[in-house]
């Protein structure tokens, strides 16, 4: 199936760079692109891609306005948006996840980490900028026994770690460690010398386990409990 995408870029060259690749990818084709929010807003609501790849700051609408109508709390039938943005600010961060983003990328990144964010991003789950993650979780090693210094992750009730449904197998842990560490899915299966596929099905039962919505929560148990330095326990 051909993944949809939808592109809002103030920048015509961005979104040129951006069209270039996805649409040779064999399986993604970019069926809109929009230069202000606004315009992002009604394209996506006539087309329902699979996808909108949003920039952040834009005119008439910004991307984290755009988000919250189409994906945040209450919206009916919510589409998978995916921030793609030159500023790396924590609070854009949250307010995009709030929002209902399923990803945030920074445009300075990998062609590939495009291509795979765009991926997950329509199958519903999300990807977060490797750099990102681990600069937003990593001050948190030194409050393990803090838990009112971590951001929000959900599951968690403020008297610690959320403790996961099921133990994690070895496996999974490596793979834990590996995403507290911001590596992609390609990265995780050339370390742990796994198919994609075998890494996605990891992921899959962390998630479930830990019923985190995303990288960034995965990556925060990893943090909280220690786990990515090897201290902790599952």
């Amino acid at each position: 199936m051909t993944i949809r995408v939808l592109i809002a870029d103030d920048q015509a060259m961005l979104r040129a760079a951006f069209r270039m690749i996805l649409d040779s990818q064999p399986d993604i084709e970019v069926v809109a692109e929009t230069a202000d929010g606004a315009a992002a807003l009604e394209e996506a609501r006539r087309l329902r891609p699979d996808v909108c790849l949003l920039d952040i700051r834009m005119p008439k609408l910004d991307g984290l306005a755009v988000t919250r109508q189409l994906a945040g709390p209450g919206v009916p039938d919510p589409m998978n948006v995916l921030i793609a943005t030159t500023f790396d600010l924590d609070e854009y961060v949250y307010t995009a996840l709030r929002n209902g983003a399923c990803g945030f990328l920074l445009k300075d990144g990998a062609p590939a980490l495009l291509t795979e964010a765009v991926r997950a991003a329509a199958t519903g789950n999300s990807l977060i900028s490797p750099s990102i993650t681990v600069r937003l979780l990593s001050h948190m090693a030194p409050h393990r026994n803090r838990p009112a210094a971590a951001p929000a992750v959900r599951g968690g009730t403020g008297n610690g770690p959320v403790r996961p449904a099921e133990p994690l197998t070895q496996r999974e842990l490596d793979v834990v460690r590996l995403v507290a560490r911001g590596r992609t899915n390609d990265e995780l299966a050339a370390e742990l010398y796994v198919t994609l596929s075998t890494v996605k099905t990891h992921l899959a039962n962390v998630q479930r386990k830990l019923a985190a919505r995303n990288r960034v929560e995965i990556a925060a148990w990893a943090w909280e409990t220690g786990v990515c330095g090897g201290e902790g326990s599952a």
